[in-house]
């Protein structure tokens, strides 16, 4: 495909919902490397916008409002506020960052679907849906919780099984309730207007599958998968009471779909920042479009709002759509739900000032083709061994002994050695190539050879040894310091748009403002006799405790989780208590507790039983290891007839109790009795 040239270049994020704060996985999804992105293209002296905004409305709202006895208003003006402040705090450079509950965004979406249906565009239908007859209201798929049919979860939504993960239609459930009055819902007819998807197809499949064949390959895929099954037209509007209301006479209690309607904040954001120029962004065939994306939105920025484009008629369609796969976190999926997560601005509370090191380690690990995993063991190494290690270590070396030889000023430079010039070529295409990799969204690529040049810097200085020179060749140590301080200078251009806040502290260290993107790759960023800043660390070793104390939050998570979900299991069958009698439960210590060979769920345990001693036999090896039983006074069934378990005879069964998360804990005494004390 033939390259395009563009006069500018319009930037678009997803927009998050408004009902929580943002996490790691937005960021690096989404916000990092759409930053990395805009913050390279103004490097280059480009004509750039980078647009994004919260998504204020649609079910989650309402639905946090509604658990929290609030509007909905309250809890979008609550989070549009922490989730501008967190992009602020990571440096994401929003030229504007607005929300869909701006009157500007309410006129122009409605203006977009009346123009839409002004030209007959939509389909109009009446279809049968869920109702609450006791809330007097049509039921939204969220508001229904009902049995997954395909694992058996009591608690899956109307759209979605968050036990097994499976897409759901809020007829597949079985035993329906509404989570607004806990009622069964009934099915009622209810008139909505569609897009019709299914007219656009051989559009969308020309212009994706034929003219955009350079997209990611999961892009691509995804939206290839989405065409072969056939599209089906898309309602546009939904019942609800919170949204923009639909602008056509005989919609009353109807709002736009928020997939509708959110899409149209990218336009009217740029509206709202450019209000006499915003069509240049969007209509001029000289402005490329990029959306950034993550893969859950694929369908609707690369099918669904083309298609809406495409029906309107006057807009740009995106150029490109590089969404990202998820990010996991400690190998599991990030929930906000089960607040399993590193919130930004939790984030900075445990390390302010560190910024740049999550940036720097959600891009090395980026999701760019396949999901991908964040910890913090490898937070921890990626800071100590690269950050630190590598980069902080040579510029501050560099720094250090400029600083001690010659007075904190570049030195003057003389004969070059082959190895200087070897040194020279290593990094002068290095302009070309990170511009390769930035591109074609390939951030992880490009930040990685940003820090080969830091270790071309370490080998150089390592290889040269400077301080073993000072006693005796001084112009040699200035030949070898002023080499690589032009090392550390192409360092702080091409670290820019990834490491902002440490670049921005390394120019203050070399006294110089921003450099430009059109010297990187050359060797006269600083000229001799150019004073110095004063030198500082540019990153911290994190240690083991910092590290230790983030994995216990998320496992504190984790069995709160637990704990909160477990459903104690239903009463057996009922029994007359002359059975219960017949059993003859005693206390005993135990003497004596040893793991029984060859088989790793038993412990065999000796009893003073008061009664001459016994041995049992308990599954209880994974739960407990045998010192910590020695001693303690346990529950047993006396009377049970006795069985061989791995050629030993257990006479009797410890009682202990299952916890939410399958751990086994044994029924102790509380206080001393005597042993064969019978337990009533």
């Amino acid at each position: 495909m033939k390259e395009k040239h563009f006069k500018r270049t319009l930037i678009t994020t997803a927009l998050p919902y408004a009902n929580g704060p943002v996490h790691i996985g937005h960021l690096a999804g989404v916000y990092v490397p759409a930053d990395i992105y805009a913050r390279y293209l103004r490097l280059k002296g480009e004509d750039v916008l980078l647009v994004g905004g919260s998504d204020e409305h649609g079910v989650p709202i309402t639905l946090k409002a509604k658990k929290e006895g609030v509007t909905p208003q309250d809890i979008v003006d609550r989070y549009h506020g922490i989730i501008k402040k967190a992009f602020e705090d990571f440096g994401i450079t929003f030229d504007i960052y607005s929300r869909t509950t701006s009157p500007t965004h309410h006129r122009m979406a409605s203006d977009f679907f009346r123009t839409l249906y002004d030209r007959d565009v939509f389909v109009e239908k009446t279809s049968e849906q869920y109702y609450d007859r006791e809330a007097g209201q049509f039921l939204a798929d969220r508001y229904i919780t009902g049995t997954c049919p395909h694992c058996g979860n009591e608690r899956a939504y109307g759209d979605q099984c968050e036990s097994c993960g499976t897409s759901l239609g809020p007829t597949e459930l079985l035993n329906p309730k509404s989570t607004i009055s806990g009622s069964e819902p009934v099915m009622r007819e209810t008139k909505h207007w569609y897009l019709p998807l299914d007219r656009y197809e051989p559009f969308l499949r020309r212009w994706i599958l034929d003219e955009h064949t350079e997209w990611k390959p999961n892009v691509y895929g995804q939206c290839k998968s989405w065409l072969d099954m056939g599209l089906q037209p898309r309602a546009v509007s939904r019942d609800l009471d919170w949204g923009i209301p639909v602008p056509v006479a005989g919609a009353s209690g109807k709002v736009l779909y928020v997939w509708f309607d959110a899409p149209i904040g990218y336009i009217s954001n740029t509206a709202e920042l450019l209000p006499d120029t915003w069509e240049t962004w969007w209509k001029d065939p000289e402005s490329k479009i990029v959306h950034f994306i993550g893969k859950d939105n694929i369908v609707f920025h690369c099918i669904v709002f083309p298609a809406m484009l495409k029906a309107e008629g006057s807009f740009n369609l995106p150029e490109n759509v590089p969404a990202n796969e998820f990010l996991n976190l400690q190998g599991d999926k990030i929930s906000t739900t089960r607040n399993w997560a590193v919130w930004l601005h939790e984030y900075l509370l445990d390390f302010p000032g560190k910024q740049d090191v999550l940036r720097y380690v959600l891009t090395a690990n980026a999701p760019e083709t396949k999901d991908n995993d964040f910890t913090w063991e490898d937070f921890q190494a990626r800071n100590n061994n690269e950050l630190v290690a590598i980069l902080g270590n040579f510029i501050n070396r560099v720094l250090v002994l400029t600083a001690k030889y010659f007075d904190n000023t570049v030195p003057v430079c003389g004969e070059l050695t082959d190895r200087d010039r070897e040194t020279f070529r290593e990094f002068e295409n290095i302009k070309t190539r990170v511009e390769q990799f930035l591109d074609t969204f390939h951030f992880r690529d490009a930040q990685k050879e940003a820090m080969t040049l830091a270790r071309t810097g370490n080998r150089y200085l390592a290889d040269s040894e400077p301080w073993k020179l000072a006693e005796t060749d001084m112009a040699r140590v200035a030949t070898i310091l002023h080499v690589a301080l032009q090392i550390t200078a192409n360092l702080s251009i091409v670290f820019e748009p990834f490491l902002p806040f440490s670049t921005e502290k390394l120019n203050r260290m070399l006294n110089v403002k921003p450099l430009g993107w059109h010297r990187l790759g050359t060797a006269g960023l600083l000229e001799a006799g150019h004073a110095l800043g004063t030198a500082e660390l540019l990153f911290e070793k994190i240690e083991n405790d910092a590290v230790e104390k983030q994995i216990q939050k998320l496992l504190d998570t984790k069995k709160n989780n637990r704990e909160a979900e477990y459903k104690a299991p239903p009463v057996r069958e009922i029994i007359p208590f002359d059975d219960f009698a017949k059993l003859d439960i005693r206390a005993g210590t135990v003497l004596e507790c040893t793991k029984v060979p060859k088989a790793d769920k038993l412990l065999q345990l000796k009893i003073d039983d008061g009664l001459g001693g016994r041995t049992i036999v308990s599954g209880i090896a994974a739960h407990y290891a045998p010192e910590e039983l020695t001693g303690k006074q346990v529950c047993f069934i006396a009377n049970l007839a006795p069985r061989k378990l791995k050629g030993i005879l257990s006479e009797g069964m410890i009682l202990s109790a299952e916890d939410a998360d399958g751990r086994l804990v044994v029924i102790t005494t509380g206080k001393d009795v005597k042993p064969g004390s019978e337990v009533k």
